[in-house]
């Protein structure tokens, strides 16, 4: 089997961010999909940019073989390909994004090839679901917070998750700057974590995803306010780039932490775990490195028993290879999933997720189990990437 095309379809499902997929055709018929949604600032089109150009081989330029031509079934060998070849440029990061939509085309390639679905390629499973956790609207109002913590917990999520201070500090998410907030900020971040808290009663779990936007005094203040809603985790207190951050953070406070959305691969997630700073970990498959590296990562954290739960804040494809890697791997705590964006992840797929009671039930078709819809992503296509001539 030979790859003879590769190509990025960029699509808006629903208002927000663009999801990016990726196609990969081979001389057998058999077509594998991958996501590789990147976050924001023109990173679906820098994405879909790099994926045009890993088609064909550069004469005369160093690291440069394409993917037309080679074996699908060599997964870890492309893999390795493509992450040396941006070496100079740093190879996580943007070069994993677009390594991870490559990656999971070809597990759902090599399952479709082989009539199994990718966990049963990845050991099997151990679970008949993926527990899931879903996040709590309305954060600067917490009464009507409280109202949708309790709509999502009589849908049978026992997991939530809000963002209790972005009414203020929203507009600092990747625009860091003093890592501070202000005394009313704080205060309605904590009202609204009450709220939710009296709402739910003290069985449900809850975390705050505070997206980094802190200095590390903030976030200590932050953390230890919080200390009588007894939070699962508080989740990237500062931004990602200082461990040094981390452990101040980690030795003023006692609540349970979380990072790892901004992380790339094994080598960014061994020091986080041998200096013992979290709790959990999250890395996102769309970002990381794709099924391959998650798979790594995930058996990385398990020698530490660290409970992984990946980061899913793109579209289906990001939601469904993340539950393929968990359905065989033991430390996991729970898959992060968008219910406010099932119905756009529905659109794109030709058959809905199966979502019930908190829980993903994956298809045991073969591959990733989901094909693209491919007359909605075409006809929802993201107009930035159409004015520059792409799709």
């Amino acid at each position: 089997m030979k790859i003879t095309d590769i190509r990025a379809r960029l699509v808006k499902a629903q208002a927000g961010r663009t999801w990016v997929f990726v196609e990969i055709d081979t001389d057998e018929g058999i077509t594998g999909v991958g996501e590789a949604t990147n976050s924001g600032g023109g990173g679906a089109i820098m994405v879909a940019r790099a994926i045009e150009v890993l088609r064909n081989d550069l004469p005369g330029t160093d690291f440069s073989e394409g993917l037309i031509g080679q074996d699908p079934s060599h997964i870890e060998r492309i893999w390795q390909q493509v992450y040396r070849r941006f070496g100079a440029l740093g190879s996580r990061g943007f070069p994993t994004a677009v390594l991870s939509g490559i990656d999971a085309a070809l597990w759902d390639i090599k399952g479709k090839a082989l009539g199994k679905p990718v966990y049963d390629l990845l050991g099997g499973p151990l679970r008949e679901s993926i527990p899931l956790y879903t996040h709590v609207a309305h954060p600067d109002d917490p009464v009507a917070a409280a109202k949708h913590a309790r709509q999502l917990v009589d849908e049978g999520y026992v997991a939530l998750k809000t963002d209790p201070y972005s009414a203020e500090m929203g507009s600092q998410h990747r625009r860091y700057l003093s890592g501070q907030i202000s005394a009313a900020g704080a205060q309605m971040g904590l009202d609204v974590m009450t709220a939710i808290r009296e709402e739910v009663g003290p069985d449900i779990q809850l975390m705050i995803d505070a997206h980094g936007n802190f200095d590390v005094p903030t976030a200590i203040d932050m953390i230890n306010r919080m200390e009588p809603i007894n939070l699962m985790w508080f989740e990237e207190p500062c931004q990602p780039e200082s461990l040094d951050a981390l452990k101040q953070v980690r030795e003023h406070t006692s609540t349970p932490l979380c990072v790892g959305e901004r992380k790339y691969t094994r080598f960014d997630f061994l020091p986080i775990l041998q200096e013992r700073v979290v709790n959990f970990i999250m890395p996102d498959i769309c970002w990381t490195g794709g099924i391959s590296e998650t798979r790594k990562i995930a058996i990385l954290a398990e020698t530490f028993y660290i409970p992984i739960s990946p980061h899913d804040a793109s579209g289906p494809l990001n939601v469904i290879e993340g539950a393929h890697v968990m359905m065989s791997t033991p430390n996991i705590y729970r898959l992060e999933f968008g219910r406010a964006a099932l119905e756009g992840y529905n659109n794109c797929l030709t058959e809905p997720l199966d979502v019930r009671d908190g829980n993903l039930y994956l298809s045991d078709k073969p591959g990733l189990g989901y094909d693209l819809d491919i007359d909605f992503i075409e006809a929802h296509p993201d107009p930035a990437w159409v004015a520059l001539g792409g799709g």
